[in-house]
């Protein structure tokens, strides 16, 4: 008789994986990327835990603009006060435990829309009608629970952990690389929320690879990305990242030629940069874009997308023009990026999907497997580079 194959543990499979020297590694296994209790792993051990990107400060400008998100199934205020400090809140009425503001906006206070119990900017509660029967309630034991929330070069990041390091500490070297881009005054001008079907890794991945432009992106930038141009370092125990050279035929891609910061072949270098575990930022010396991922099961994905051009460009006499063009582009490369990484996922919960070894130019993607391996394992330690 036939005796089924034991499934093995998808962690235990991961350690497999990494295990591995670089030189002979494979892509992750499926059920890294089908396994329910990966996925709640994850949630626990990487999301809960870590720096989560909800986008760019510039989109928090005045005082009362605010966004909102889910982080581990918590869902969270962010947004600027009266003192023009960015904050982050629970984002849950300490009444009858409704969610509160939903989207992005700007608003003078935070109104609860099942019974009007109306917070602050700073999170106290203010009103609460019809409250004055209840001999134990006291306004001051309702203010919305405080959420960590930094400001670096522009992203505003949120953790539920309280003790995470400073995100300033954990990317110091990030600051280092791309000093002369001066990311922070880069403007966003376009914010947009989607679900893909795929797995959040696949996309990230995705992300973490050129490997796949000149044939994923044939119809757009496939052509301006060159293998031989690609550069992909080891990965730091925070980040990792891989560069590539783009030519003038993508004009908004270069340095501005007001831009005295960037010389030689630095300004026409884009930076891809994955910040662990889900900011994923193409940097260009004229323009940026970037995905900050979220889990919504194993096979969908939240994308928070965003990006703008560089304050190098403000003058520009094709400002607008460039904007433009630069959605248009984004847009369409990520029909093509939807439509691979969906068919990826489609294949790799297939029976008897197998990954094979790795190229040369997805390294980063090695290194983010075994970034996911020493959250899910503490005592595991992975091969980064030195002085990271």
């Amino acid at each position: 008789m036939n005796i089924a194959t034991p499934v093995q543990n998808p962690i235990d499979a991961l350690r497999d994986n990494v295990s591995t020297p670089f030189e002979e590694a494979r892509a992750m296994p499926p059920t890294v990327y089908t396994s329910e209790t990966f996925l709640e792993s994850e949630l626990e051990n990487v999301f809960k835990t870590s720096w989560f990107c909800v986008g760019r400060a510039s989109a928090l400008a005045k005082s009362g603009d605010y966004m909102t998100c889910e982080l581990a199934g918590q869902p969270v205020i962010v947004l600027r006060d009266r003192d023009n400090v960015l904050r982050a809140y629970s984002n849950v009425c300490r009444h009858r435990m409704s969610t509160l503001l939903h989207g992005r906006g700007n608003t003078k206070s935070i109104v609860c829309p099942y019974h009007a119990w109306t917070y602050g900017l700073d999170g106290s509660l203010r009103g609460a009608p019809a409250m004055k029967g209840n001999k134990a309630f006291c306004k001051d034991h309702y203010s919305l629970p405080d959420i960590a929330c930094e400001d670096w070069l522009g992203w505003v990041f949120i953790t539920l952990n309280p003790k995470a390091p400073p995100v300033a500490d954990e990317l110091r070297e990030v600051e280092d690389l791309i000093a002369g881009y001066d990311m922070t005054n880069y403007t966003e001008t376009f914010f947009e929320e989607h679900e893909w079907d795929t797995n959040w890794k696949v996309l990230a991945e995705n992300f973490m690879e050129s490997y796949h432009l000149p044939v994923c992106h044939a119809g757009t930038i496939g052509g301006l990305s060159k293998l031989d141009d690609m550069i992909c370092p080891p990965g730091r125990k925070a980040f990792n990242y891989h560069t590539i050279l783009k030519d003038d035929t993508l004009r908004i891609a270069m340095a501005h030629p007001s831009n005295d910061r960037l010389h030689g072949d630095e300004r026409r270098t884009t930076f891809l940069l994955a910040i662990y575990p889900s900011l994923l930022i193409t940097l260009t010396p004229g323009y940026f874009w970037y995905l900050s991922l979220h889990p919504k099961g194993t096979g969908q994905v939240q994308i928070r997308f965003g990006g703008g051009m560089s304050d190098d460009y403000k003058n520009d006499a094709e400002a607008q023009q460039n904007l433009v063009d630069l959605k248009t582009l984004l847009d369409e490369v990520n029909v093509e990026d939807r439509g691979c990484t969906e068919k990826v996922y489609r294949g790799l919960s297939a029976d008897g999907a197998a990954p094979g070894h790795l190229s040369h130019l997805e390294r980063p993607n090695f290194d983010f497997a075994q970034y996911l391996m020493s959250k899910m394992d503490t005592s595991f330690q992975p091969n980064i580079a030195k002085g990271s």
